[in-house]
C-alpha cells in the first residue's frame, strides 16, 4: 500500500488536534454546505494555524468531508476510506481532491475550484461531444494507477486480474451482502410486497454468463454529473470528485454506471460508448475487448442492484406526515426503479401507481408499529386568513373537505409549477370543482412579487369587467394537530377542461387567432379596472415605470447566488452596475399604467370552449405598469409568428386610447430586450439549482435552449464575444436541439 496522502499530525500536540478539532467546528459553523447522498460537504477557507499544518497558505478553500451516519447503507464500498487511496490517483490524475487530513468521519481535502456538470447541463440534457470525450478519458486514464498503490482489497476479489465474470459476480454478492442484507429487516416487507424477494441479487449473480477478459483498473464507479467538475480556469477542464465508491476491476463497469448515472438522452448512448472505445484504445486496448456482448451485462447489473437504493429512499421520504405531493412522488420514484429492474431481476410483473402507492402506505403505517409508537395518525385542521371573507358558494364548511380530498387525490390531477403544487378536488355538495394550491417549499423564485394574488383576484371578480380569471373560494393555513406544523393554503375554482380528470389544454405552441383576440381584449379590459385600490402608490408610476422596471432587473441580479453570479460573469454577461448603465441609454415614452397580469406565459392561459376562448391563472406577479409590457412580455414567453404578433398589437392599438399606446411601435423593441436580457439571468440561475424548477414545462424549454438565450442577451447588450477562460463551459451549455456540437 502506498504512504498515506495526507500529512502525519500528532493529534496531543496543541498545534495537532486542537487546531483541527478547532477548525472542524468552524467550518461547520460558517462554510458553505451541500449535502449528498452519503457526506456532508462544507467549503471554508484555512485559518492561520490550520494551513501551517498542512502547508497551505492561509485563506486557501478547503472541502471539509463528514459521513452521514445516519444515510442509509445503499452503496457498494470496495474500501471503507476514500483518504486511502486519493494519494494513488495523484499523479495519474493530478487536479482530483488531496485528502489533507483525516480522523474518524471527518476529513479534509483539498478543493475543485468550478461549477458541477449538473449545474449547467441537468440530468437528461444531451452532453456535447467534447465533453464526452473529456470524461471517458478520465475513465480512461484511470488504468494507469498500479495496483500495488492502492489500499488491499477484500478476500473475495477475484485472484485472476482479468476475469470479468467473476468480477460481475462479486459485484452481485457485494450488493446482496452490503445493500439487500443489510436493510432487510426495515425493509424487507416492503420489497416482497413489490415483488422482489429476498435472493433477486443471488440468482443475478448465479446468471453472469461468460465474457471476455479485461485487465483490471482503478474505477471511479460514480460518475455523474454532480461528480464532474467544470473548471472555470479550463486547466484541465474537467476533473473527477467524490471518489468514495471507487473500486478495482473490469472496465466495462466504470463504462456501465456512467451510462446510467450520467442520464444521458437514448441517442447519445452511443455516442458515449465509441468515445470511450476510442479513449481506451489510447491507453489500454484490451479494456474494450468485448465491448459490444459484454456491456449489456453490466448495464443490467446497474439498473437491477438500484432497485434496492432506489425504493428505500423513495420510502424514506415518507417518514412523518407526508403530503400527497411527496407521496406521487415517491411512488413514480419506485414505479420507475422496478420498471428499470423488471428485465435483469426478471420480475413477473411491475405494479402500477395505484399499487405502488397503497403498498408505501400499508408500510409507511407499519412504520410507527415497528419503532414502538402507538400514536394515533393526526388529525386535520385549518384556520381561515379573515381577510378573505366567508363565501355563499364555498362555505368554511367545505374548506375541510377539499383537503380531505386534497390528501388522497390521485397524481393525474395534481398540477405541478414552479411555485405552486396545485390539486383538483371534488368537494360534497359543491357542485364545481376546485384547485388548492400551495407554495412548493423548494420554490427558488428570483423575480419579485409586488401585489397580493388574492387581492388580485377579488378585484378582478368584483370588477365585472369581461376578463377570466379564478375565483379566491378560500386563504387559511392547514395543519396537524399534535406538533402544530401550519402550512399555507389558497382554494381557488378550477378553470380546466369540463372533465377534472383531464389536464388543462395550454397554449404551449402558440395562439390561434382567435385566442390572441381574445387575449388582447382581456387585457384592455384591464386597463379599466381602478388599481389604485390595489397599490396607491402607483399614483405616479406613468412618469418612471421604465425606469422602476429596470431598477427592478438590476435588484434580481444582484439578489442572485455569488455561483450564478460567477458563471454569468464567465460567459459575458455583466455585473449589476454595468447593466444598469446599459439599460438606462434607452428612454421610453411615459403612457398611463394599468393592472399587468405580468407572467403571461402559455402555461398561464388556460383554453376555453366559449367566446373567451382564454383564462388568465396564476396572478402572482401581477403589477401595475405599462400594459404594452404585458403585451411584450408575453411575447416573449410565447412562441409567437409574426402574423400573430402583428394581429395583436394592430388589435390592441385599435382598442385602446392614445394615452395607453403612444409611441408603441418604437418602445416595444426595448421591452423585448429587457425580457431577453432577463431570461440570460435567470434561467442560468435554474440551470444552477440543480434542476430544482426543470420539471416545470415553462422553465424545461427555456433552459433547453439557453446557449441561444445567452448569445442573443450578450448581442442585445452590445457586448463583444470573448471567449471564457475555460471553453468547456460553453459547450455544456443546453442547445435547444439534439445533435452534437
Amino acid at each position: 500500500m502506498g504512504a498515506p496522502p495526507f500529512p502525519r499530525i500528532s493529534l496531543g500536540d496543541s498545534d495537532g488536534g486542537d487546531a483541527y478539532d478547532a477548525f472542524i467546528r468552524e467550518a461547520l459553523r460558517n462554510g458553505e454546505a451541500s449535502a449528498g447522498h452519503h457526506n456532508r460537504n462544507y467549503v471554508y477557507p484555512l485559518t492561520e494555524r490550520m494551513a501551517r499544518l498542512v502547508g497551505l497558505e492561509p485563506g486557501t478553500p478547503v472541502t471539509v468531508r463528514i459521513r452521514r451516519t445516519e444515510a442509509l447503507p445503499v452503496v457498494i464500498r470496495t474500501w471503507q476510506d476514500e483518504a486511502e487511496f486519493l494519494g494513488a490517483i495523484a499523479g495519474v490524475l493530478p487536479h482530483a481532491p488531496v485528502c489533507l487530513f483525516k480522523r474518524g468521519d471527518a476529513a479534509v481535502q483539498s478543493y475543485v475550484k468550478g461549477v458541477p456538470l449538473a449545474g449547467i447541463c441537468p440530468d437528461g440534457k444531451p452532453v456535447d461531444g467534447v465533453l464526452i470525450k473529456a470524461m471517458t478519458d478520465l475513465l480512461a486514464r484511470m488504468s494507469r494507477v498500479r495496483r500495488e498503490s492502492l489500499p488491499r482489497l477484500p478476500d473475495c476479489w477475484p485472484r485472476n486480474a482479468r476475469d470479468s465474470q467473476g468480477f460481475l459476480r462479486t459485484l452481485a454478492m457485494l450488493a446482496e451482502r452490503q445493500i439487500r442484507q443489510t436493510n432487510w429487516t426495515d425493509f424487507g416487507g416492503l420489497f416482497a410486497a413489490l415483488g422482489i424477494s429476498g435472493d433477486a441479487m443471488i440468482e443475478v449473480a448465479r446468471r453472469v454468463p461468460a465474457m471476455a477478459r479485461r485487465p483490471y483498473s482503478l474505477l471511479h464507479a460514480d460518475l455523474h454529473r454532480g461528480n464532474v467538475i467544470v473548471s472555470y480556469d479550463g486547466n484541465p477542464p474537467l476533473v473527477c470528485v467524490d471518489w468514495e465508491l471507487a473500486t478495482y476491476g473490469d472496465p466495462l463497469h466504470d463504462l456501465a454506471t456512467h451510462l446510467v448515472r450520467m442520464r444521458y438522452p437514448d441517442f447519445q448512448w452511443e455516442e458515449v460508448i465509441d468515445a470511450w472505445a476510442c479513449s481506451v484504445d489510447e491507453e489500454c486496448p484490451a479494456a474494450a475487448n468485448g465491448l459490444t456482448k459484454d456491456l449489456r451485462h453490466y448495464v443490467d447489473f446497474e439498473r437491477a442492484q438500484s432497485v434496492f437504493p432506489d425504493v428505500m429512499r423513495a420510502a424514506k421520504t415518507l417518514d412523518g406526515s407526508p403530503d400527497q405531493t411527496a407521496l406521487d412522488t415517491a411512488t413514480a420514484a419506485v414505479r420507475r426503479a422496478l420498471e428499470a429492474a423488471a428485465e435483469p431481476l426478471r420480475l413477473p410483473h411491475v405494479p402500477d401507481e395505484v399499487e405502488i402507492e397503497r403498498t408505501l402506505l400499508r408500510w409507511q403505517a407499519g412504520g410507527r408499529a415497528r419503532a414502538g409508537d402507538a400514536r394515533p395518525v393526526p388529525v386535520l385542521n385549518w384556520e381561515p386568513d379573515r381577510r378573505i371573507p366567508e363565501r355563499p358558494d364555498f362555505p368554511h364548511s367545505a374548506v375541510l373537505g377539499a383537503l380531505i380530498a386534497e390528501a388522497v387525490v390521485p397524481a393525474h390531477r395534481v398540477l405541478k409549477g414552479t411555485a405552486h403544487v396545485n390539486s383538483v378536488v371534488h368537494v360534497r355538495d359543491i357542485d364545481f370543482p376546485v384547485v388548492v394550491r400551495r407554495r412548493l417549499a423548494s420554490d427558488r423564485c428570483t423575480e419579485s412579487r409586488f401585489l397580493n394574488e388574492h387581492a388580485v383576484l377579488r378585484a378582478v371578480e368584483r370588477s365585472g369587467l369581461p376578463v377570466q380569471a379564478p375565483r379566491v373560494l378560500a386563504v387559511g393555513e392547514s395543519f396537524h394537530t399534535g406538533p402544530r406544523r401550519s402550512e399555507p393554503f389558497a382554494i381557488h375554482t378550477y378553470v380546466g377542461s369540463h372533465d377534472s380528470d383531464r389536464p388543462p389544454n395550454h397554449p404551449v405552441q402558440g395562439l390561434l387567432p382567435h385566442e390572441a383576440d381574445a387575449l388582447v381584449d382581456q387585457l384592455c379590459a384591464l386597463t379599466e379596472l381602478d388599481y389604485l385600490e390595489l397599490d396607491p402608490m402607483a399614483a405616479d408610476l406613468q412618469f418612471c415605470f421604465y425606469d422602476w422596471l429596470i431598477g427592478q432587473l438590476v435588484d434580481l441580479v444582484r439578489r442572485l447566488p455569488e455561483e450564478s453570479l460567477q458563471l454569468a460573469r464567465e460567459l459575458g454577461l455583466p455585473d449589476p452596475e454595468k447593466l444598469h448603465r446599459i439599460l438606462s441609454r434607452h428612454p421610453l415614452t411615459s403612457r398611463q399604467p394599468a393592472l399587468l397580469h405580468g407572467d403571461l406565459n402559455p402555461w398561464n392561459l388556460v383554453r376555453r370552449e366559449d367566446r373567451f376562448a382564454l383564462t388568465l391563472i396564476d396572478w402572482e406577479r401581477a403589477m401595475v405598469g405599462d400594459p404594452l409590457y404585458d403585451l411584450v412580455r408575453h411575447m416573449h414567453l410565447t412562441p409567437t409568428v409574426p402574423e400573430i404578433r402583428d394581429r395583436m398589437f394592430e388589435r390592441w392599438a385599435s382598442k385602446l386610447p392614445g394615452v395607453y399606446t403612444r409611441d408603441w411601435e418604437r418602445d416595444w423593441r426595448v421591452y423585448r430586450w429587457i425580457e431577453v436580457v432577463r431570461s440570460a439571468y435567470v434561467d442560468l440561475d435554474r440551470l444552477l439549482a440543480r434542476g430544482a424548477d426543470l420539471n416545470a414545462p415553462n422553465v424545461s424549454r427555456a433552459v433547453d435552449s439557453y446557449k441561444a438565450t445567452l448569445e442573443a442577451a450578450t448581442t442585445s447588450l452590445g457586448l463583444p464575444d470573448r471567449p471564457t477562460a475555460n471553453p468547456y463551459l460553453a459547450r455544456a451549455l443546453p442547445r435547444g436541439d439534439h445533435g452534437a456540437t
